[in-house]
């Protein structure tokens, strides 16, 4: 008895087995390898549990943290003193490699999350990652300077590497909540602690009651005038159509979020406005893979430009300033 001829038998087989072979090969979003640069913020913590547990809740697919870099702010307590225990939960609890420099983390991951709680770093640890050509999201405060973040956004498109940054209140639910007819204006709140180390007082924790108000009113503030007192601030910015938009900072008493949108026929208020983490990541996994930010970096920069303008209101005793 002859061996039976199984050459159109093998070549199905073949051809099944090379096609499997060839879609593990493609890059699937759970590839999507994520380096940490900065891990003196709880938010490194919050989003790896989201990235990384798929039995999470929360879970949001599409990327995984892998590596990380420590980094630090010795001058700033609240960095200084939550660095070393951030990093061994990463380490011990999610497995992510801790790595010594950025150099070395940027030869490991696909793409960055500058989570470094120090603004004032931000620029020089996000020159290697856009020389790297990494996608990167960038944390809250995207920097200490409205010159710092121009700065930021000159070298990602000398380097042709997309960025973006948010607070975590643009994907609130409070935004939804408030959206009425006809906007004529709006005013948000929130806690707005000062760091010294900060030039821009309101970048350190203030920036998310601004980006608050930015996702009610969008751009086109042209002018904004700041009374100040050491408990509480109050910000009103001019638009360009004639609409105001206020913000009120907290430093003392009640220390919640919320937004009130101003309609033609209905007035809306909301306080629900926590840290909504997922919504966030999602936003960033998607700008992950396609590289197209969800905030555009023009809405971005007049954010801050709107902060530096308050600042100068400040310092002359709450005149009325031009943004830059």
């Amino acid at each position: 008895m002859g061996f039976p001829d199984c050459s159109r038998a093998t070549m199905p087989s073949m051809k099944r087995i090379a096609l499997l072979l060839a879609l593990a090969a493609l890059p699937s979003a759970a590839q999507i390898k994520v380096g940490i640069i900065g891990l003196d913020t709880s938010h490194v913590i919050a989003f790896t549990k989201i990235l990384n547990d798929p039995k999470n809740p929360d879970h949001v697919p599409g990327a995984k943290v892998v590596a990380a870099y420590p980094g630090g702010s010795p001058d700033i307590a609240s960095s200084r003193d939550r660095l070393e225990g951030y990093t061994n939960q990463l380490k011990n609890e999610f497995g992510v490699e801790i790595v010594p420099d950025i150099a070395t983390l940027l030869k490991k991951v696909d793409v960055v999350l500058l989570e470094s709680v120090d603004g004032r770093k931000h620029l020089e640890q996000v020159k290697p990652v856009f020389a790297a050509g990494k996608r990167v999201f960038i944390d809250k405060p995207l920097a200490s300077t409205l010159e710092d973040a121009r700065e930021i956004a000159r070298l990602g498109k000398q380097h042709n590497t997309p960025w973006w940054s948010a607070s975590s209140l643009r994907y609130s639910k409070a935004v939804s909540d408030v959206k009425v007819e006809g906007l004529t204006g709006a005013i948000s709140w929130g806690p707005a602690s000062y760091e010294p180390t900060h030039q821009l007082d309101l970048s350190w924790y203030g920036i998310h009651p601004v980006e608050l108000l930015y996702s009610v009113m969008g751009p086109g503030c042209k002018r904004v005038e700041r009374s100040y007192h050491k408990g509480w601030g109050v910000i009103t910015g001019e638009w360009a159509d004639g609409r105001l938009g206020v913000v009120r900072t907290i430093r003392e008493g009640s220390k919640d979020y919320g937004v009130v949108a101003f309609g033609e026929k209905e007035n809306k208020v909301s306080t629900d406005a926590g840290g909504a983490y997922a919504p966030l990541l999602r936003n960033i996994v998607e700008f992950f893979k396609t590289g197209k930010p969800p905030v555009p970096n023009e809405v971005t920069l007049e954010i801050f430009a709107f902060m530096d303008a308050a600042q100068r209101s400040k310092q002359q005793c709450g005149a009325k300033v031009e943004l830059r």
